[in-house]
């Protein structure tokens, strides 16, 4: 008879029965631990928010009719725009003609020209721009409505993108630039150069660009003359940045005005507001103000009537 059985059973009955497994009681929560948890939880979070597909601007152009453009890609709408009425800019007759005819076409699907509107500081240049799209708008449907887009002096290197974003949309685009100028080796003109005219692209047929200066090429006068001085070609040294304010079409002069437009703008806005006062008193009162600021301006009609109504007590209501 074999033996290998036996031994066998002889080491499976010497073997111990094995003890049942015993769970460990769940350790208590920290406030270390969940701390850091939640901190964990929050990190995880913020990475999906980021990787998430961000919306489409584009989608919500039918909300409002202005935008300010953020160079991450972002247009942040501006549901009341600070503005006067059209009416109310003196002294700027034939520009405010001009552009309203231009804004006009465009908005009909006409062609029209990109805008500078250059000169004296104060006399209504962005104001014009922004009340001539408002004007455009007051009897169009919504479909048919003019977008205001306002992109900052800094931000114009992102302009390319800005116009990939609007080429493609149902709506005509005022994309606007207040006070625009280049100083010292800022490189960001070539950017507007593109989109202007010579780029492959070129400007979108729905968008048109109007931009505000001091300055009708859009460099400083000193920065001419050294170029001009420094280069061994004086002529083509400053030829590709004064040609940057030939790519528009359309240049509108603004000029100081005169004593009687000064006074007339006063007037106005003190009409609009409902303050009375005799014509006698305005205009010594407003001639005064405009001496201790040292200039006759638009803007300075404007704060002059914003001092008067604070004396007076008439609250403002015509931005």
């Amino acid at each position: 008879m074999s033996k290998k059985p036996r031994k066998t059973a002889a080491k499976a009955a010497s073997r111990k029965p094995a003890r049942p497994a015993t769970k460990r009681p769940p350790q208590a929560l920290t406030d270390g631990n969940a701390e850091r948890i939640a901190s964990a939880l929050e990190a995880i979070a913020a990475h999906l928010s980021a990787t998430a597909p961000a919306a489409n601007p584009a989608d919500s152009f039918g909300a409002t009719d202005a935008f300010v453009w953020h160079p991450d890609g972002r247009l942040s709408p501006v549901p009341r725009v600070s503005r006067v009425e059209l009416f109310l800019l003196k002294g700027i007759d034939r520009m405010r003609d001009i552009l309203m005819e231009n804004t006009e076409r465009f908005a009909d699907g006409l062609p029209a020209n990109n805008a500078l509107l250059w000169g004296a500081r104060g006399m209504g240049k962005s104001s014009l721009v922004k009340a001539t799209h408002a004007s455009i708008n007051l009897e169009r449907k919504p479909a048919a409505r003019l977008k205001l887009i306002e992109i900052h002096r800094e931000d114009i290197e992102s302009l390319p993108a800005l116009m990939d974003l609007l080429r493609g949309s149902s709506f005509h685009f005022i994309v606007f630039c207040d006070d625009l100028s280049f100083d010292g080796n800022d490189a960001s003109y070539k950017s507007l150069k593109a989109v202007l005219e010579g780029g492959i692209e070129g400007r979108p047929e729905n968008v048109i660009l109007y931009a505000t200066s001091n300055r009708r090429h859009l460099m400083a006068r000193e920065m001419i003359e050294n170029e001009r001085s420094t280069a061994i070609n004086p002529g083509e040294a400053v030829e590709e940045k004064v040609s940057l304010s030939d790519r528009f079409g359309l240049w509108l002069g603004f000029h100081r005005c005169s004593q009687d437009e000064y006074l007339a703008m006063v007037k106005g806005y003190c009409s609009h507001l409902g303050i009375t006062l005799t014509d006698d008193e305005l205009e010594r009162e407003a001639l005064e103000w405009s001496t201790t600021r040292g200039s006759r301006s638009g803007r300075v009609a404007w704060q002059f009537t914003q001092e008067l109504a604070g004396r007076l007590g008439v609250r403002l209501a015509a931005r």
